[in-house]
């Protein structure tokens, strides 16, 4: 009769290569053979690259400090809460903050990776220390500890002996190979067969996370990224493991970074052979109208569509992320990070509309006055003097740091946005040698978005108004471009002068666009054209969208393709 076994914690690879694992002693008369899963020779690291703010922040322990700075050198400055209880705490102490510790917080400058963020959600039978070796503590754990554990769990273990000592394809991975394409948002798909699981069971999956400072350039964290990739293939090498390749699956802004990575990667060209393939999910590939809106207004709040419980999320993701633009601007404006994910040159314009509304024979008249942006959208972000601006100057800088340096604050933002515009206009962009241009992708790309119409996001920002039954002046374009700005209300609302007589408080409409409440439709199916196979599932929220199991389904069945052509 075959002795009952035990799990034991996964082995360890030592500096020579042999594999170490630990267990207890216990009396002779316990039978319980341990029992350890040993893994190929030939590695392929999977590595998760989450979105903005999903990365563990803090001060950077060699920091100098400054009189008047918030952290403690080391200090935690960002760690995204985990769960009601936390989120509840954590909001009220963000609501507290002024803009100038806000300012002081969450400086670019002084910032770097905590790798020392929650385990709590790790599997037991995988050594802790080795986690956080593989940067498992860099990211938020309620974002993305689902996705880790189901990897962990998953990915090296493909077939079983059954009872009759026949090879059989284990429950998880027959889970995959009958999933619906309805189920991941598309018409057909080509079914994970047991020759696919063959090759792919041929290597070994050590699941990797990568955390980065998002307030920096995504071209900085892409650079970063890249050393990670050559020391996560060191590590291997040196232990007479074969690795050659790595597989990433990022989260939102994740996407750009890891578009970046690969386009910078040896030899220059844009193919990376070390990175077998991309899975992204929910990335603003053309960017998001969102952050003009929260940059100019603050961080909006919750629809009256959604529950008592999601509204309660939201109102903590606005007192997190700033409710007025005075909590947003000093922190945003100044993060080539953050401007990195504002609608790029490829955008379909314009995207921004000016519009009035009268009475006419007692019904509403739309009257559409301005649409921008009507050339670069670089330029509509380097204004900062209409009224319709995105960035007030005046509102970015109240920790004063720049008032005894040479740079002006408007200098400091100017080279942010100056930065975005490199980045999407050179590092992720081709010319195709007539003046034409398309996105980069690696050549080896999955992507899913979110597409649901009941999950509104900004496809456009309108900025409205109601005009009085009788007008003091003739509105046109001209006389609504030089308005002049008076006030700004504490929802966002802008007062506006017309001329010498009419004032028009101008507001932003909601969402209008099919998306995941962040990236609109019209962003998240931008690669659809320039990859290997577009997903668009519905009922797929952004912030959670790693979470749901019919999505760590789809990641796995992309895995195991993406493998099928690795050499």
């Amino acid at each position: 009769m075959k002795e009952p076994t035990r799990p034991i914690p996964q082995p360890t690879v030592d500096t020579d290569g042999s594999l170490v694992a630990y267990t207890v002693a216990t009396p002779t008369a316990f039978k319980v053979r341990a029992r350890v899963t040993i893994g190929s020779r030939k590695v392929i690291p999977v590595i998760l690259v989450p979105g903005i703010m999903g990365s563990n922040l803090r001060a950077r322990a060699n920091m100098k400090a400054r009189k008047d700075d918030v952290l403690a050198p080391g200090e935690p400055a960002w760690r995204p809460p985990n769960g009601v209880v936390e989120g509840f705490w954590e909001a009220r102490k963000w609501a507290e903050r002024s803009p100038s510790e806000r300012q002081r917080i969450l400086d670019a400058s002084i910032l770097e990776v905590d790798p020392d963020g929650q385990l709590a959600f790790a599997p037991s039978n995988v050594d802790p220390r080795m986690l956080r070796e593989r940067g498992w503590g860099e990211v938020h754990a309620g974002s993305y500890g689902a996705l880790l554990i189901d990897l962990q769990r998953h990915l090296d273990k493909t077939f079983q002996v059954s009872p009759r000592g026949d090879r059989e394809i284990r429950h998880f991975w027959l889970r995959v190979m009958q999933s619906q394409a309805a189920s991941w948002g598309v018409r057909s798909i080509e079914k994970v067969t047991e020759a696919e699981l063959e090759k792919y069971a041929g290597y070994q999956y050590p699941v990797y996370a990568f955390g980065y400072n998002w307030l920096e350039s995504c071209e900085k964290s892409a650079r970063r990224l890249r050393t990670r990739i050559d020391q996560i293939k060191k590590f291997w090498t040196e232990r007479k493991h074969e690795c050659g390749k790595v597989i990433l699956i990022t989260h939102s802004m994740g996407g750009l970074v890891a578009r970046a990575c690969a386009r910078l990667s040896s030899p220059g060209d844009g193919s990376a052979p070390d990175i077998a393939g991309i899975v992204h999910a929910a990335m603003p590939a053309l960017g998001a109208p969102v952050t003009y809106r929260r940059i100019a207004c603050g961080t909006e709040g919750g629809r009256y569509t959604n529950g008592l419980g999601d509204n309660l999320k939201a109102g903590a993701v606005t007192d997190i992320a700033g409710e007025s633009a005075a909590d947003t601007t000093p922190v945003m404006a100044l993060s080539p990070g953050v401007l990195q994910l504002l609608p790029n040159h490829l955008y379909p314009k314009p995207w921004l509309h000016i519009r009035t509304i009268r009475s006419v024979n007692r019904r509403d008249d739309v009257r559409d006055f301005l649409s921008l942006p009507d050339g670069s959208p670089y330029d509509l972000y380097r204004d900062m003097k209409s009224w319709y601006r995105m960035i007030d100057p005046d509102l970015a800088d109240p920790a004063r740091r720049f008032e005894d340096s040479e740079r002006s604050v408007v200098d400091g933002i100017s080279d942010a946005i100056r930065d975005a515009e490199y980045f999407h206009t050179e590092l992720l962009t081709l010319s195709d040698g007539k003046n034409g241009q398309t996105p980069y992708y690696h050549p080896n790309t999955y992507a899913f978005h979110g597409a649901d119409k009941s999950l509104k996001a900004y496809g456009q920002i309108r900025w409205v108004a109601r005009e009085p039954s009788v007008s003091p002046a003739a509105l046109t374009p001209s006389s609504i471009r030089k308005g002049n700005l008076k006030s700004i209300t504490d929802q966002g609302a802008r007062e506006v002068r017309i001329g010498q007589d009419l004032q028009l408080r101008f507001s932003v409409w909601p969402e209008d666009a099919h998306g995941d409440e962040t990236v609109p439709v019209q962003s998240g199916a931008g690669p659809t054209a320039h990859i290997r196979k577009m997903f668009a599932p519905a009922g797929l929220r952004h912030q959670d969208s790693l979470q749901p199991e019919t999505m760590r389904l789809l990641i796995r069945h992309l895995i195991v393709k993406i493998v099928q052509d690795v050499q």
